[in-house]
């Protein structure tokens, strides 16, 4: 007997979600899927391999129906015609019990597989989303042979516009540094259920560079002070730091660029058009004297203590230099040599990392050119991808005139800029559509890979269809380039359905059925409980980015005595602009203020309905997820609350008080441990014996161990009595990193502070630096063992610490 079918009203609005065939829009016209064509390299899966690679898909995802889905390339285009779309229709003639049921027709194996999801979506009330936030609920596809019907000649969703795009480019280090290729294809997979055409390609490409400088003699050694660790890649790549946390062994860079071709593989498969590196200007400090004509820029001190020249000012090669196409041109040729012509899009950030020493709109322009030459020498069809950031984060240098130097140094068409942070401050707004030059409407959303419920839903569900259906748009695409993945799945999922939708999405019917999808059933608590959410949590309209700096999480490194006059301000988190790469760095002697745009009542409400509804949803991964997310952060912004009043206490010489705060404080830690011990998502030990499993030898099993334990918690370099300046930036939720570092870390302190008041002294600042960085600094090279697996009956915590704190 099969599954439960949906209740016929819930079905009825599921369905009535579908989006109607999508209007005409400039951004959508014919220029736009030329460039769609024209983008993939030479090596193109045939249609067989790309049907053969959605049947992959629906093989590893839902193997008992690997039967009842046919999948049919749309290579004539008798189905989509001139635009990329997916058709779900019955088999016309079904061949019997185990025959197919369904066909899924579309112009390439992404369309076909995010055809199934949509079918498995609106049809069977399927939910899919990443393992870590509670995976996939398809307990309510019904058995094989009997999968609800399509009516008449079936549905047909057209893109309208070609690009669905994926990454930032620092997931790589916060999200993708310890995946083995059975978790890269477990990605991919999701890429394509997604609808995903356009993703970032970045990993092994230090083994390319290494073969390129070599040409140029650069020897390993030279490159051993050049890469970063293998947690630290994405910024050693941009050319922020140099060294740290390295070298590289040659295991790691050949194990990498064996994974890449696997990820490469497997992308042009589903006909995914993958974004490879290429060459932004960053050399290693030899080039100096290998080339001492060439025009090379000591670049300044990146966020060290006290500028370390073993990890800090990088080098950059001018673009205007000979050289410059020299080296962009030997990498996109080593890529294609090692790869194949894969693609024809390149991602380079170069303005990212370095403020062009002038503001001369000619200057800035034959820079661009130049940077598109190195490319184009390399590959004749080169499009430069370029992530938009730089015109928020530096907007006091990126006026129009320098703008359009840079947007329009390349021709039209041959250069698509990532509006990166279009959910929150949308570039394309104040300039004019990006002055011609074509985009992508990209949601940032996440920082750090930090552990926080947080989104704009009505940013989400209608800014995409603003961008694409305003005056003289430029708009080609939708992406995601959060910098850390696996939370918050109800943003990202309605922000990869956007790429194919054509109307604003009306968000509190789409959170209905989101939540029957993703728990499997329909529940009136729960519904009510998704409108809270939707109004308060994901609901944060003040413009400010959610980086986040709960105190238990980002404790602050501060005198107490220092900061009394801020107790009473009103929070919110103030962002100092430092130019690199989406860092939002803390003012020194301030004290960080928790972001909080929503009133923590209305959530612990939510929280409440959640476990009202528990008895129904005991046994469902997505429920306990969202069930020990939700009520992690209930607690976090508690915590905020307790160490103020510490403070307070702290001020008033009133001990007492200060004990009494400073237990509740410590107390919630360690409830919130065991809470999230209960959840094998929430627990600290898989990313560091992920790590360690890369390794092949002792001594990579230790700086690997290292690299994973540094990037969460101080980051970057420190001294004796001075923490990192990126300390707590990476900042995790995790059981076992609660209990074994913030906790300590927090216990430390309210120590101090007692001792303080006892002894009727000032505050020993440095001591206590002292103290908790050395502690810090042995926690990092630790070798402790951490669980993998979860431990305790999530529901029966959060419904004990609700009635503790809360009722």
């Amino acid at each position: 007997m099969g599954p439960p079918r949906p209740p016929l009203l819930l079905l009825v609005l599921l369905l009535a979600l579908l989006p109607s065939p999508p209007a005409a829009a400039a951004a959508g016209g014919p220029s736009a899927w030329e460039a769609l064509r024209g983008a993939a390299g030479s090596r193109r899966a045939l249609p067989a391999e790309q049907e053969g690679a959605a049947a992959g898909v629906l093989r590893r995802l839902l193997p008992s129906h690997a039967r009842s889905f046919s999948f049919q390339i749309d290579s004539k285009g008798s189905v989509c015609g001139q635009s990329s779309c997916f058709r779900i229709s019955n088999v016309a003639a079904n061949s019997g019990k185990g025959g197919a049921e369904i066909l899924i027709q579309g112009t390439t194996g992404v369309e076909l597989v995010s055809g199934l999801h949509w079918y498995l979506k609106y049809w069977c009330g399927a939910h899919i989303s990443w393992d870590k936030t509670g995976g996939a609920q398809l307990a309510s596809v019904p058995s094989p042979g009997s999968l609800p019907q399509v009516k008449g000649e079936g549905v047909k969703i057209e893109r309208p516009v070609p690009w669905n795009y994926y990454q930032n480019v620092v997931t790589s280090s916060y999200s993708f540094v310890w995946w083995d290729w059975k978790r890269w294809e477990k990605e991919i997979d999701w890429m394509a259920l997604q609808g995903i055409n356009l993703p970032l390609a970045f990993t092994g490409q230090e083994a390319i560079w290494q073969k390129v400088f070599k040409s140029f003699n650069v020897t390993d050694r030279d490159l051993n002070d050049f890469f970063g660790g293998p947690a630290f890649l994405a910024w050693a790549r941009m050319g922020n730091l140099h060294g740290w946390g390295g070298p590289l062994s040659q295991n790691w860079l050949d194990q990498q660029l064996a994974l890449q071709k696997k990820i490469l593989s497997r992308m042009i498969e589903l006909g995914m058009v993958p974004v490879l590196p290429s060459f932004s200007g960053n050399v290693p400090p030899v080039f100096t004297k290998l080339f001492p004509s060439a025009n090379i820029t000591r670049l300044g001190d990146w966020n060290t203590v006290d500028a370390d020249p073993r990890w800090c000012c990088t080098y950059l090669l001018g673009p205007s230099d000979a050289l410059f196409i020299e080296v962009g041109q030997a990498f996109i040729r080593k890529q294609i040599k090692e790869y194949g012509d894969v693609t024809n899009i390149y991602n380079c950030d170069t303005f990212n990392e370095n403020t062009p020493p002038t503001n001369e709109p000619a200057y800035i322009s034959s820079l661009g050119s130049a940077i598109y030459e190195a490319m184009s020498r390399g590959n004749k069809n080169a499009v430069w991808l370029m992530q938009g950031w730089l015109f928020y984060s530096d907007a006091a240098f990126w006026k129009e005139p320098q703008m359009k130097a840079l947007l329009h140094s390349v021709p039209i068409g041959k250069m698509i800029v990532l509006d990166l942070f279009a959910d929150v401050k949308p570039i394309w707004k104040m300039s004019s559509q990006f002055y011609g030059v074509p985009y992508i409407w990209c949601l940032l959303h996440n920082f750090g890979g930090n552990i926080e419920m947080y989104g704009i839903l009505d940013s989400v569900a209608s800014g995409p269809i603003d961008a694409r259906t305003s005056y003289n748009s430029t708009m080609i695409g939708v992406g995601m380039c959060m910098e850390g993945i696996e939370q918050n799945p109800v943003v990202y999922e309605l922000t990869s359905e956007m790429a194919f939708r054509n109307k604003k999405v009306e968000v509190e019917d789409w959170l209905k059925t989101y939540s029957y999808r993703r728990y499997g059933q329909a529940n009136a608590e729960i519904e009510k409980a998704w409108r809270y959410l939707y109004h308060t949590i994901y609901n944060c309209i003040d413009g400010i980015a959610d980086h986040n700096k709960d105190y238990i999480v980002e404790f602050p490194d501060i005198c107490p005595s220092s900061f009394s006059s801020q107790l009473s301000k009103q929070r919110g988190m103030s962002i100092s602009s430092n130019h690199r790469r989406f860092f939002l760095s803390e003012v020194s002697g301030s004290l960080p203020h928790p972001h909080l745009w929503y009133s923590t009542k209305e959530a612990i409400k939510a929280l409440e309905l959640f476990l009202n509804a528990g008895n129904d949803f005991s046994k469902s991964l997505t429920y306990r997820y969202d069930l020990v997310d939700l009520t992690r952060q209930c607690l976090s912004k508690l915590a905020n609350e307790v160490y103020l009043d510490a403070m307070r206490s702290y001020q008033k010489k009133d001990s007492n008080g200060l004990d009494s705060h400073t237990r509740k404080f410590l107390e919630i830690i360690v409830d919130t441990d065991t809470l999230l011990a209960a959840d094998d998502n929430f627990i600290l030990g898989p990313w560091l014996e992920s790590a360690k499993s890369l390794a092949m030898t002792e001594n990579e099993r230790k700086q690997y161990e290292w690299n994973a334990r540094t990037q969460v918690t101080m980051w970057y370099d420190n001294t004796e009595t001075e923490q990192s300046k990126l300390h707590d930036y990476a900042n995790k939720f995790w059981s076992g990193l609660l209990k074994s570092y913030y906790l300590p870390r927090a216990s430390k302190y309210f120590a101090y502070l007692r001792r303080s008041l006892q002894e009727n002294r000032s505050f020993q600042l440095e001591e206590w630096r002292k103290d908790w960085i050395s502690y810090s600094n042995e926690w990092q090279s630790g070798k402790e063992l951490y669980t993998v697996n979860a431990t305790g009956d999530a529901l029966a915590i959060s419904r004990s610490l609700f009635r503790k704190y809360f009722s």
